[in-house]
């Protein structure tokens, strides 16, 4: 029998409280892991880097980025059982996209150098395309990774785990904390992930989003 999807989506919500003592088993941080992975991105040009926080002393860093107006989220951070940081690069390297091919090589999808050359020239017709005309790359391959983000939420709610996006942080602070822009990267949003707990208020609010008719038009 094929599943119901949707139940995932109409289920999950944003825990806005963590049980700090209970902690997600090891082959289910690897399933949410192996999602990310396998996320698709625009020409397969997986822009992206995951931080994977499970200790106190790594969630503690990034904790570092709540501060001031965002100190809201620094329980949920300091309190989940893990944290991820989703990561986006700063520019489309001559070397990420020579890494990109070689890795497709390796996985057989181009046999002979002329596909290649093929899939090269491609791949820089849309980098091409961002950097001159739409001028636009940054939040080109940041579109990628929240591609990703849906992949980690609708994964941790089928895996019956709480998890919170979060953009209310000071990415500068967190950048230089992780050592990302040194890596050509920066931070994109944090997912904490866990269980929720019994302080969690959002746990039995209900679900609220505009009705089909007003979302969906049929031409």
């Amino acid at each position: 029998m094929k599943v119901d999807v949707t139940q995932y989506a109409r289920t999950r919500y944003a825990a806005k409280a963590y049980d700090m003592a209970r902690k997600v088993p090891a082959p289910l941080i690897d399933q949410l892991r192996a999602l990310l992975r396998l996320s698709p991105s625009s020409v397969n040009s997986q822009p992206w880097h995951f931080v994977v926080a499970s200790t106190d002393a790594g969630k503690a860093r990034i904790a570092k980025a709540t501060h001031g107006m965002f100190a809201y989220n620094a329980p949920k951070i300091l309190n989940a059982s893990h944290v991820f940081v989703l990561c986006t690069r700063h520019t489309l390297t001559d070397a990420h996209v020579d890494a990109v091919i070689e890795q497709e090589v390796r996985d057989g999808r181009l046999p002979t150098p002329q596909d290649q050359k093929t899939r090269r020239d491609t791949l820089f017709t849309y980098i091409d395309m961002h950097r001159y005309t739409l001028r636009d790359p940054q939040a080109w391959m940041e579109k990628q990774t929240y591609i990703a983000l849906g992949f980690l939420l609708l994964g941790a709610a089928e895996l019956e785990l709480d998890a919170t996006p979060i953009e209310g942080f000071d990415n500068v602070v967190l950048d230089r904390e992780l050592g990302l822009r040194e890596r050509g990267f920066v931070s994109s949003a944090l997912v904490p992930v866990g269980y929720h707990g019994a302080d969690d208020f959002n746990t039995n609010i209900p679900k609220s989003r505009f009705a089909a008719d007003v979302l969906f038009t049929e031409i």
